[in-house]
C-alpha cells in the first residue's frame, strides 16, 4: 500500500474545506478571508464533526510562508513613491488614528483586566485597518471614484509602513517586557537606516538587472526571479535582526518601482493567494469557541472600541488635515475595522510566547464582526453625515468649512524651506551610504584581508585605502556638492543676515564628512594618529579629481533617478484641484457605448463638467489629450471632477459585465438553424429588411431554399414566400418564437 505523507493529507483537507466555505461566502457576497477562517475552524482541533488535521507544525510553516507572500504582495501595491505623494492629509489622518487606537486599545485591555503586555499588543492590533477588506468593499459599493476614497487609500499606504514599524517595536517590547526608551529608539533608527539603505541599493541595482535581462524573462522566469528576490531579502532581513515579513514587504516595495511591477503582481498572485489562504486557515484553526464564549463581553467591548475609536480618530485626523466634514465622516466609517496586519501582530505575540492564548481568537472574532459591518458603515456614512450636519450648530459647520477652505490656500514654500529640505535629504542619504560602506569594510572586507595577507598592518592599509576610495564620491557629495543653487544664491544676495547660517551649514557638512573619515580609520586601525594624514590626503584627492568625482557621482545619480522613474506614474498631476473636485481613474469597458467615439463627440466637459487629464492605453500615456482623441476599450482615463460629476460618466464608461437579459448573448446560444416560413407567419410576404428579423433576433440569414433552389447570402430586398426554408445563425429560442408568431 502506498504511504501518503501526512502533510499532503492535511493540505488536501484544508484546501477542500476552504473551497467549500469560499464558494458559500462568494455566493452570499462576503469577504473570502472570513471563509478561510471558518474553514480553519472546521478542520482545527476545536471542531470534531469533520476530520481534523494531524500535523499542525507543518501547516504553521506554510502559514509563515503565507505571511511572507502576503506582505510581498502588499509591498507591490505600496511603493515608497506613493508614500511621498500621499500628502499631508493622509499622513496626519493615519498618525492621529494609529496613536489614538494604540492608547485606546491599551486602555481597553487594562480596564478589562488584562496584563500589561496583552494590552500593548491589543493596542497594536486595533491600530491598523484592513486594506483587503476596504478595497473589496469599495469595489462592491462602487465608491472608488469618490473623493473620500482617495484619502482612505492614502491612509492605508501610511498605515502599511506604520504596521512594519509596530512589528519592530512590539518585538522589542516583547523581549524587554517593558518600555525601554533607549532600546526602542535604537530599534527605530536601525529600522529607518536599513529601510533607507535597502531602498537606495534596491532601486540602484534591481531595475537595472531586470532591464538587462528583459529579453531572457518569460513569465515563468520572471516569477521565479521575483520570488527569489523576495526570499533573499527575507533572509537578509532576518540576519540583521528583523522579521521575515519586513524583508518581504521591502522587496515588494522596491519591485513596485519597476516597469514590471504589474506583471510581477499578476504572476505571483496565484502563489500569494494559495499561501495566504493557508495563513488565514491557520488563523481559524486557533479559534476556540469556549474561549470566545468565556470572553464574549470582552469581544463586544473591543469591537465597540474599534468601530467608535477608529471613526472618531480617523474623522478627527481628517478634519485636522483640512478635509471637509463630509469627507471626514466618510473616511472615519470606512476605516472602522481590523484585518490581515492585526492577525500578523497577534501571531507575533504567540510566536514570542508573550501574550495570552485568548488574545488571538478575540482578535479574529473582532475582525470578523467589523468585516461584516464595514460595507454597511460605508453605505451609511453619507446619511450619517447629513444627520450630523442637521444636528450640529450652524456656526460649527460654518467654522469647519472655513478651516477646510483656508488649509487649501496654505503655500509656505520659500527659499529656506527648499534649501533645508534638500540639505536634509542630502545628509540623510549620504550618511546612510557612508555608514554602510564603513560597516561592510570593517566587518567583512577587513577580516578577509587580514586572513589572506598575513600582515595586520598591510591589511589595515589596504582596507583603509579601499574604504576611502569607496567613500570619496559620497564624501564629496556630502561636503562639497552645491545643492539648490538658485535658492542658495538668492538667500546669499538677498540679505547679509542669511550668510551666517549658510556658512554654518557648509562648515557642518565638512565636519560631518571628517567625522566619517575619522570613524572609519579608528575602526580599522584603532588609532587617531592617522586621521590627520587621511584627511589631508582625502582633501588633495578631492581637489585634484573634483571634476572626475563630479562626473562619476552624476552618473551614479542619473542611473538611480532613471531607475526610480522608470515606471510611469498612473497619476502625473497634483491632487490640489478647486473646490470638491478630485482626480480619479476610470476604465472604458468593452461593452460601453462610448468606446470608439472622440472626446469632441462625447463632450464630457460640456455635458458633465468633467475634464480628461490623461489617457493610458497599454504602455502609451496621452497627457491632456486633444478633442480628436478617440476612446478605445480598456483605456484608463484619469479625470477631474466632483463625486456627482464622475458618478454620471462612470455608469456610461464602466458598464457592468452582467448586461440586461434582453440583450445578453452568449456563444453557446449561437447556432445555425433551419426554419420554415409558414403562410400565417408575420414575416411572410415581407422583405428581409422590413421583417425586422435582424433587429429583433440579432439573427443573420445566410441562405434561403425555395423550390429546390438555394439562394446564398440573399439581398435585403428579397421577399419571404410561403414554404421558404431559411438558414439563419442566431439564438434558437428567439428565432423560433419570431418565425412562429402569427400575423
Amino acid at each position: 500500500m502506498v504511504h501518503l505523507p501526512q502533510l499532503i493529507y492535511d493540505l488536501g483537507l484544508i484546501l477542500a474545506a476552504a473551497g467549500v466555505t469560499t464558494l458559500i461566502f462568494k455566493r452570499i457576497k462576503q469577504p473570502l478571508v472570513l471563509g478561510y477562517i471558518l474553514a480553519g475552524f472546521l478542520v482545527g482541533p476545536h471542531f470534531s464533526l469533520v476530520p481534523t488535521i494531524a500535523d499542525a507544525q507543518s501547516i504553521t510553516v506554510w502559514a509563515e510562508i503565507g505571511v511572507i507572500f502576503l506582505l510581498f504582495s502588499l509591498g507591490l501595491e505600496f511603493s515608497f513613491k506613493k508614500l511621498v505623494k500621499v500628502g499631508g492629509s493622509a499622513s496626519i489622518t493615519a498618525i492621529v488614528e494609529v496613536i489614538f487606537m494604540l492608547f485606546a486599545g491599551y486602555a481597553a485591555g487594562r480596564i478589562i483586566g488584562w496584563s500589561h503586555i496583552d494590552s500593548i499588543f491589543l493596542g497594536g492590533i486595533l491600530s491598523i485597518s484592513s486594506t483587503t477588506i476596504i478595497i473589496r468593499a469599495f469595489e462592491e459599493l462602487g465608491v472608488k471614484h469618490k473623493q473620500f476614497a482617495g484619502l482612505v487609500f492614502g491612509v492605508l499606504i501610511v498605515e502599511d509602513l506604520v504596521a512594519i514599524l509596530l512589528l519592530v517595536l512590539l518585538s522589542t517590547v516583547a523581549v524587554s517586557q517593558q518600555f525601554a526608551g533607549t532600546e526602542m529608539l535604537t530599534e527605530v533608527f536601525k529600522l529607518l537606516f536599513f529601510l533607507t539603505l535597502w531602498f537606495l541599493g534596491g532601486i540602484f541595482l534591481i531595475p537595472t538587472f531586470l532591464k538587462r535581462t528583459r529579453k531572457l524573462m518569460n513569465d515563468e522566469t520572471l516569477m521565479i526571479v521575483s520570488l527569489a528576490l523576495c526570499l533573499l531579502m527575507v533572509i537578509f532581513a532576518t540576519k540583521v535582526g528583523f522579521s521575515p515579513a519586513l524583508g518581504a514587504f521591502v522587496m515588494g516595495s522596491i519591485l513596485a518601482e519597476t516597469p514590471q511591477a504589474e506583471r510581477i503582481e499578476h504572476l505571483t498572485k496565484s502563489v500569494k493567494d494559495l499561501f495566504a489562504a493557508v495563513f488565514f486557515i491557520s488563523v481559524g484553526m486557533l479559534i476556540n469557541p469556549y474561549t470566545l464564549g468565556e470572553h464574549f463581553y470582552s469581544i463586544l467591548i473591543i469591537t465597540a472600541v474599534t468601530v467608535l475609536g477608529k471613526f472618531l480618530s480617523s474623522g478627527l485626523g481628517a478634519l485636522l488635515s483640512g478635509q471637509t466634514l463630509k469627507t471626514s465622516v466618510q473616511t472615519g466609517l470606512s476605516l472602522a475595522q481590523i484585518g490581515e496586519f492585526s492577525f500578523i501582530i497577534a501571531t507575533l505575540g504567540l510566536t514570542l510566547k508573550v501574550t495570552s492564548e485568548f488574545l488571538y481568537p478575540i482578535a479574529v472574532a473582532v475582525s470578523a464582526i467589523t468585516t461584516f459591518s464595514t460595507p454597511y458603515l460605508i453605505r451609511f456614512s453619507e446619511p450619517f453625515y447629513n444627520y450630523i450636519e442637521k444636528k450640529m450648530p450652524e456656526r460649527w459647520v460654518r467654522g469647519i468649512g472655513q478651516y477646510s477652505s483656508s488649509t487649501e490656500k496654505i503655500t509656505s514654500s520659500n527659499d529656506w524651506k527648499m534649501l533645508l529640505k534638500a540639505y536634509a535629504m542630502n545628509l540623510t542619504i549620504h550618511s546612510v551610504i557612508l555608514i554602510a560602506i564603513i560597516f561592510i569594510s570593517t566587518k567583512f572586507i577587513h577580516p578577509q584581508i587580514v586572513k589572506y595577507s598575513g600582515s595586520e598592518l598591510n591589511a589595515d592599509l589596504v582596507s583603509l585605502l579601499f574604504s576611502i576610495l569607496l567613500m570619496t564620491p559620497f564624501l564629496w557629495a556630502l561636503a562639497g556638492r552645491r545643492i539648490e543653487k538658485h535658492a542658495y544664491t538668492h538667500l546669499w544676495l538677498k540679505r547679509r543676515i542669511h550668510r551666517g547660517p549658510l556658512i554654518a551649514i557648509e562648515i557642518f557638512r565638512i565636519i560631518l564628512a571628517v567625522c566619517f573619515i575619522g570613524f572609519a580609520i579608528y575602526l580599522i586601525m584603532h588609532t587617531w594618529y592617522a586621521v590627520l594624514i587621511a584627511v589631508v590626503l582625502l582633501g588633495l584627492l578631492i581637489v585634484i579629481f573634483s571634476n572626475r568625482l563630479q562626473v562619476f557621482y552624476e552618473k551614479l545619480e542619473k542611473r538611480f533617478l532613471v531607475n526610480l522613474n522608470s515606471r510611469d506614474l498612473s497619476n502625473q498631476y497634483s491632487d490640489i484641484v478647486p473646490w470638491d473636485a478630485h482626480l480619479t481613474e476610470l476604465e472604458v469597458s468593452p461593452e460601453s457605448s462610448l468606446a470608439g467615439k472622440t472626446l469632441n463627440e462625447l463632450a464630457f466637459r460640456e455635458r458633465y463638467g468633467v475634464n480628461v487629464a490623461l489617457i493610458e492605453r497599454g504602455r502609451l500615456a496621452i497627457p491632456t489629450p486633444v478633442r480628436d482623441e478617440r476612446l478605445f476599450p480598456n483605456d484608463k482615463l484619469t479625470v477631474i471632477g466632483s463625486d456627482e460629476q464622475i458618478a454620471q460618466i462612470k455608469k456610461h464608461l464602466e458598464v457592468s459585465s452582467q448586461v440586461n437579459e434582453d440583450v445578453q448573448f452568449s456563444k453557446k446560444d449561437l447556432q445555425l438553424q433551419k426554419v420554415k416560413v409558414l403562410h400565417q407567419s408575420q414575416v411572410c410576404y415581407k422583405s428581409i429588411r422590413d421583417s425586422g428579423i435582424k433587429e429583433i433576433t440579432s439573427g443573420l440569414i445566410i441562405g434561403i431554399e425555395r423550390n429546390d433552389q438555394r439562394i446564398l447570402n440573399p439581398e435585403s430586398t428579397l421577399v419571404f414566400q410561403p414554404d421558404d426554408i431559411v438558414y439563419i445563425v442566431g439564438n434558437k429560442k428567439r428565432i423560433k418564437d419570431f418565425f412562429t408568431q402569427n400575423v
